[in-house]
């Protein structure tokens, strides 16, 4: 028995000094490899996307781009209810609620999502929103950030009382 156990002892003894003094292996790409991002809630930088609203305005803020494909990913938070008017963006386009409500119009339908809803819009396609007061969106697109207006942007007119 002790001999027995004195093996099992020395194997694993031995393995862990295996891997003593080895280091991973750098990848022959590790120069080319992005570094990670970590961004808090609190230190974000916000924009108003409609700086004629003043205060207002829904804001966003671009959270990472990458550099080769230019694929996107973004918070818009609305402090005011708002009608965001028909548009369409050059890359497929996801949205995930993170807090509020907000209603997507597409392709004839209307769908109301609520927090951690989720949805996929293909580009170019058209399609409007209505944001809650106070709603927070994660967004993302597959290439670079771009919004073109159907009939021009959102205006006070288009504010939820």
């Amino acid at each position: 028995m002790r001999i027995g156990l004195l093996c099992v002892v020395l194997i694993g003894a031995g393995f862990a000094l295996n891997g003593l003094g080895q280091q991973p292996k750098p990848s022959a790409h590790a120069a080319d490899m992005p570094a990670a991002v970590f961004k808090n809630y609190k230190d974000l930088k916000w924009d108003r996307i409609l700086p004629d609203l003043g205060d207002a305005s829904p804001e966003i803020c671009i959270l990472h781009v990458d550099p080769k494909t230019k694929a996107t990913k973004l918070l818009i938070r609305a402090p005011k209810a708002i009608h965001i008017k028909k548009h369409w963006h050059t890359a497929n386009e996801t949205h995930t609620m993170i807090l509020g409500t907000a209603t997507f119009a597409c392709d004839g339908k209307k769908t109301e999502q609520d927090q951690g809803s989720f949805n996929y819009l293909p580009a170019k396609m058209e399609h409007e929103a209505w944001l809650s007061a106070g709603s927070l969106t994660f967004i993302t697109v597959d290439g670079a950030w771009d919004v073109n207006w159907v009939d021009g942007p959102p205006t006070a007119a288009d504010l939820i009382k």
